[in-house]
């Protein structure tokens, strides 16, 4: 259809669906919001996440392409939190610190290695000596002889972030649905006992959509939210361990985000008192200060990835699939909104459509719905079907 304005139907009010919304918003687009959890979006991955974008420390677990959009979003993130104009700061941009225990030096040295093979290049990251690290933060432990600081990275405070994206979309005219589960077919969404015509729809619902995409699969992040004032950070810090990368990464009023768990499960049950334990103990080692940080939560999501760990985004006539972020949402968001938007204007390819545009591995059959109600032609409400 080109550049002419469309009907879209959004399955799926995460990162990726309230991106996507928005900036079809802005291109004149009729769009039409969907998503089975609350208008908060507490059960999406992009809610539980840390909201780092960190293409360096992403590099050495990654494909290079990942590295290459990852790049891409430390230039987009700041134009786009710019059009937003929240009240709130949601952009970081100070980098951020890998460090090691001494006894783990080993771990930094390799991670520099590796950082060195994937980048082919020395630009953006130098090492630290002790008494610089002591400058850039603090509050750290004194025990860090150096470390890596990776200085163009940057984090978002995402939950700030998905609100304000939200009310824009709503301001702008989108008409927002939640706690609606959906299924979706060419050009139709299937809600509630309804179903809706689109122009077009997009299925991005993570790993809601497995029942639909049987090759998504969920993969269990435990992180630790804590508060405490007797310890201040600037920037997300990484810790090399042997058995983990822990990562901390500081959020408004004094609260701070801990994770470093990957678990092959798509169990959602509390976290585990081993995970807890471990969190807990090298969160007090970076820093004593810690001890009497009180924790506030202990929540655990599901990452949507595939087996190759690699987004995927398949096009078929009045269906656009997008999924697979796996842990680099919003990482990978930008470049990933850039293609979809791209296919939907009828425009040139963006540079990572390579490797974003393959066949969903092990996908046998399309999305399919699972209604034969007859189709019905009323609009869509213009209110959210649940506050």
């Amino acid at each position: 259809m080109g550049n002419e304005t469309e009907s879209i139907g959004i399955a799926g009010a995460g990162l990726l669906g309230r991106l996507l919304a928005w900036q079809l918003l802005l291109r004149g687009h009729r769009v039409s919001l969907f998503d089975a959890g609350t208008r908060a979006g507490v059960d999406s991955a992009a809610w539980t996440a840390a909201g780092m974008v960190a293409p360096l420390s992403e590099a050495v677990v990654s494909e290079r392409p990942v590295y290459d959009m990852g790049l891409f979003a430390l230039a987009q993130w700041p134009l786009w939190v710019n059009q937003l104009e929240s009240e709130h700061t949601l952009w970081h941009q100070q980098g951020s610190l890998v460090v090691s225990h001494p006894q783990d030096e080993a771990e930094l040295s390799q991670f520099h290695r590796e950082l060195q093979y994937v980048t082919e290049t020395a630009d953006g990251y130098q090492w630290v000596t002790r008494p610089e690290l002591h400058d850039l933060e603090p509050d750290l432990s004194d025990r860090f002889q150096r470390g890596l600081l990776l200085e163009a990275e940057g984090f978002l405070n995402n939950r700030e972030l998905l609100s304000q994206l939200l009310t824009t979309i709503e301001r702008l005219g989108g008409d927002c649905h939640f706690e609606c589960p959906v299924n979706v077919d060419e050009g139709i969404l299937y809600s509630a006992g309804q179903q809706y015509r689109f122009d077009r729809v997009i299925d991005c619902r993570g790993v809601g959509a497995k029942p639909q995409q049987p090759a998504v699969r969920g993969v269990r992040g435990e992180v630790l939210h804590v508060h405490t004032r007797e310890i201040v950070l600037h920037r997300p810090v990484r810790l090399m361990h042997p058995r983990y990368q822990l990562y901390i990464v500081p959020k408004p009023d004094h609260r701070f985000v801990i994770g470093a768990t990957q678990i092959e499960s798509e169990d959602r049950s509390p976290m585990s008192l081993q995970s807890s334990l471990e969190l807990g103990s090298a969160l007090y080692t970076l820093s004593p200060a810690f001890a009497e940080a009180r924790i506030l939560e202990q929540p655990v999501n599901l990452r949507p990835t595939y087996l190759d760990n690699n987004p995927h985004i398949e096009t078929t006539e009045g269906l656009i699939t997008v999924n697979g972020l796996f842990r680099h949402g919003y990482l990978l968001a930008p470049a990933v909104v850039k293609q979809v938007l791209a296919e939907i204007a009828g425009e040139e390819d963006t540079p990572f459509a390579r490797f974003l545009q393959r066949p969903i591995p092990n996908a046998s059959q399309g999305a399919g719905h699972l209604s034969s109600e007859p189709l019905s032609q009323e609009p869509l409400s213009k209110e959210p079907a649940h506050d």
